[in-house]
């Protein structure tokens, strides 16, 4: 079995293709059932097509391969759920031989255009720069972070710019007050256009490039050093916090329900208000993993609780942030990382503005999407669901999401990462952006008369991704697929299904991972080596099996687990690239 062709058709890999048909039996796999999901990932042979998708009435499930069809009562039934659903009236001539794409035999993972419910609006950029930097350093990147400066681009006459004190959290309506914004609710009309008169609300602040391109390039321009240098025993005085509050605040007013970006640019740690991590005198170090361990560091809770926060109303806004770390110091990317995990962001460490892994980065993310090979492809306002049989539940998923509240039947008791739900928001992702999802079998024991063992000898999982493109248009991808019941004892046919290399990403946070690592590989080893007592030299494994153990080994040994030689920003950044990357992007990593 080539997994990574069947990757290349779905998008789509499963630590264990062949499950085992009970939950007793799935737990003596020691690796989880999970599959690695990459929702917009570029599928040369997929089809799209212009219409919206034919769903069940009942679950939700979109009409696919795997579906029957009664071509002459046009009625089709749902693998999942086992409804009858009518067809619509625009599918009236459907036939054996007059198929629509979606039950296409090889087209098992399809794309649907869904047409535009209102005025397309174009994706907005809000800019959070510091300007604590050294003076070779700023460049076109700084904002002074003892106070934060919001610039008017609507006033044309001069530069034109409000004032917040870094040293105090600022509420959402005091924000709007300050900005004459009170009122406003969302971007007025498409494009940017204002709704009433000129200047008045939000278009005094959110722009089309090519109305405020002038104003924007003056601002930068013009943007000076922190006009209170610290001086040579002091850190110089950042309020991150409060900035990020208030370009939350703005974007939230403004742009609620758009796609929007919130770019961070970074030169240091923050030292004032809420969200600090140091103090401002040099003498005080900032924490270290041992310090963060025994619960010595006075700051970290409350940064991370104030960026846990900010995270719920990013979320809520759909909103993405995107960090760009470029100092030789930490800069708080242990706390504030909540803020970029959950929103589909992107983290960018560097030693300086000037170096090229920053000048690349930045470029690829700004620049036009396109189909060359430096596209990221990026999408927004996104949501992810997975539908599964009866027989199956949604124990939960870890990756650039955050869960929304869509309770049914097919959630697990026990949650793993972010469980208790089986849909999710992604509010921003591109073409690389993966999911692992964990599932659990319904079915606890084989021998349990009051549980409902599997109906049939395959089972069924659907993962249904919207996403917004920038140009506005919202595309649906439902990709199913089937896989097949095993009796868990029968480890011939479980070994056969094995991934190894996915079967290698799924692991869990941990208070101590490297011990968990060690206690896994060796249950694996337990469960499906072969040996013969007291002769060690005899132990192997099956193919399907054999790299593991090499995989376990160098994972234990990377910078994802050992923290030895690491900062807590670093580990924190390299954590969340693996979490948010594929499997052979992981394993090259690994």
């Amino acid at each position: 079995m080539d997994f990574n062709e069947i990757e290349a058709k779905e998008g789509v890999r499963l630590s264990w293709n062949v499950w085992p048909n009970n939950r007793v039996e799935a737990t003596k796999c020691v690796v989880p059932l999970g599959a690695f999901v990459t929702p917009a990932k570029h599928l040369p042979d997929m089809p799209v097509v212009p219409y919206e998708p034919v769903r069940c009435r009942s679950c939700g499930a979109c009409l696919n391969p795997f579906s029957r069809v009664d071509y002459v009562g046009k009625i089709w039934i749902c693998p999942f759920c086992y409804s009858r659903n009518h067809f619509p009236p625009h599918y009236a001539s459907i036939a054996e031989n007059n198929l629509p794409a979606e039950l296409f035999p090889n087209y098992t993972s399809i794309e649907y255009q869904l047409p535009q419910q209102a005025a397309v609006t174009a994706p907005v950029y809000l800019l959070v720069v510091d300007t604590c930097l050294a003076e070779d350093d700023l460049g076109a990147l700084k904002a002074s972070l003892t106070q934060v400066h919001v610039h008017e681009l609507g006033f044309q006459d001069c530069s034109k710019s409000y004032v917040f004190r870094g040293s105090k959290e600022v509420s959402m309506a005091k924000i709007q007050d300050q900005l004459g914004m009170r009122g406003i609710q969302g971007r007025p009309a498409a494009q940017g256009q204002p709704a009433g008169g000129s200047n008045a609300g939000i278009d005094r602040f959110l722009l089309p490039l090519s109305d405020c391109e002038f104003q924007l390039s003056g601002v930068l321009e013009e943007l000076q050093s922190d006009a209170f240098p610290a001086t040579p025993e002091d850190r110089a005085s950042r309020c991150t916090g409060i900035a990020m509050q208030v370009a939350v605040g703005l974007l939230g007013a403004g742009a609620a329900g758009t796609a929007g970006r919130v770019l961070l640019f970074l030169g240091g740690p923050c030292t004032e208000g809420p969200g600090a991590i140091v103090g401002k005198k040099k003498d005080e170090a900032i924490r270290q993993h041992k310090d963060i361990n025994k619960d010595t560091v006075p700051y970290y809770k409350k940064a991370k609780k104030f960026y846990e926060a900010m995270s719920t109303e990013l979320v809520k806004n759909g909103h993405v942030v995107d960090i760009f770390a470029c100092a030789l110091d930490q800069v708080g990317l242990a706390e504030m990382k909540i803020i970029c995990e959950r929103t589909g962001g992107v983290s960018v460490l560097a030693e300086g503005f000037h170096h090229q892994m920053f000048k690349e980065s930045f470029r690829r993310l700004i620049s036009r999407e396109g189909a060359s090979e430096a596209s990221l492809g990026l999408a927004a306002r996104g949501t992810f669901e997975v539908i599964p049989s009866r027989d199956v539940k949604v124990a939960g998923v870890i990756g650039p999401c955050a869960p929304l509240d869509k309770k049914s039947q097919a959630v697990a008791d026990t949650p793993v990462g972010m469980g208790g739900t089986t849909a999710w928001r992604l509010c921003g992702l591109d073409a690389a952006s993966t999911i692992c999802c964990f599932f659990e079998v319904a079915n606890p024991k084989a021998d349990d008369k009051q549980g409902s063992p599997p109906q049939q000898q395959q089972f069924f999982l659907q993962f249904v991704t919207t996403r917004q493109l920038p140009s506005g248009e919202v595309r649906l991808r439902a990709t199913t697929m089937t896989r097949a019941w095993t009796d868990g004892t029968n480890t011939q046919h479980l070994v056969a299904g094995f991934d190894q290399e996915a079967s290698a990403m799924e692991n869990d946070d941990e208070f101590d991972p490297m011990r968990w690592i060690d206690r896994k590989l060796i249950n694996v080893a337990k469960r499906f080596g072969e040996f013969r007592k007291d002769d060690p030299q005899s132990f192997q494994l099956a193919p399907n099996m054999s790299i593991f153990p090499q995989f376990m080994f160098n994972l234990r040994r990377s910078q994802f687990v050992q923290v030895f030689n690491n900062s807590p920003d670093e580990t924190a950044h390299y954590r969340m690239i693996l979490q948010r990357e594929g499997v052979v992007s992981s394993l090259i990593m690994i």
